[in-house]
């Protein structure tokens, strides 16, 4: 066997090991199918190849269900380890090469709270181990920066501009605004509030020294906050002057408060809530680039 044919024949097995460790871990061939976006059938036939290339049976299938032999309960143990093993070693040679082919640098708002981000890495990573998911965290304009000058390649952000013809603009989701404050405020015992009945409490936002005239100008004249706004560059700041009432947070993303001793209010404009859309953009003369091809579409089944 040549060395191109052993190197072929490895990543096919790996491959197969992947399918198999996914099959165990969510106890479904539909769900491991789903994940590596792939047959039932196509996966199925896949972990069989497998057990024939092993020569051992890895899984006692039943009608609906399945369940690990003995030397499937060993494989799959070691497997794990074997493939941690391999994707550290490719990490540890991207990073003494240089090479940063395999990466993909992704940027996202600094305060956003939801989830879907990480689900969309780590779905990624399964399907793209040998990728480098690189994440920036910035403000609106950072972010914007940064993807002008070619310095990521996808960002998350909200929208605060008209769309441009030299991006791809994905909306993933439309969301309403919260505001996060201390459960021992008064506020707490409201669902929704104007957010002029707010201008006598601090709005507190994240954000770096540089950034804050930006972020004022557009939170005061684009939103319509009137409230006094007071900054902080970590998240962890931001949320005890919250905690202890000294002022309230927007919630980015998931719409519910980051702490447990902290409540989510709805905001309101007018007697309307107030809307964001959160998109994915990147550059149009990137469209053909596989890797932000595929995880945009991973992105976008987790909204």
């Amino acid at each position: 066997m040549t060395v191109q044919r052993k190197r072929n024949h490895g990543d096919y097995m790996l491959k197969q090991i992947r399918y198999f460790q996914s099959v165990v871990k969510s106890g479904s061939f539909t769900v491991a199918a789903e994940e590596h976006f792939i047959s039932q059938s196509a996966i199925s036939q896949q972990i069989k190849a497998l057990e024939d290339e092993l020569g051992a049976t890895l899984l006692n299938r039943k009608k609906r269900s399945f369940t690990l032999t003995e030397a499937g309960e060993y494989f799959y143990r070691k497997s794990l380890v074997l493939v941690a093993d391999y994707d550290a070693i490719c990490c540890e040679l991207q990073r003494i090469s240089g090479n940063n082919a395999e990466l993909l640098r992704i940027g996202i708002l600094k305060s956003y709270s939801g989830n879907e981000l990480q689900n969309a890495v780590s779905a990624f990573t399964v399907q793209f181990p040998n990728v480098t998911v690189e994440v920036t965290h910035g403000n609106h304009d950072t972010l914007y920066e940064l993807l002008r000058n070619d310095k990521l390649d996808v960002v998350l952000n909200d929208q605060r501009r008209v769309f441009s013809d030299e991006y791809v603009n994905i909306v993933l989701d439309v969301r309403e605004y919260y505001a996060e404050i201390s459960i021992n405020s008064p506020l707490a015992y409201l669902d929704e509030v104007e957010i002029a009945d707010l201008k006598n409490i601090p709005l507190i936002l994240l954000s770096s020294e540089e950034q804050q005239e930006t972020e004022r100008s557009f939170y005061a004249n684009d939103i319509g906050f009137r409230s006094e706004i007071h900054f902080c560059e970590y998240p962890d700041d931001a949320h005890m002057k919250v905690i202890q009432s000294n002022g309230f947070m927007l919630i980015e993303g998931s719409g519910k408060p980051a702490q447990t001793v902290t409540k989510a209010i709805k905001l309101l404009r007018n007697g309307s809530p107030i809307i964001r859309r959160y998109c994915a953009f990147f550059k149009v003369n990137h469209f053909g680039n596989k890797h932000i091809n595929e995880f945009i579409e991973i992105l976008k089944n987790q909204f």
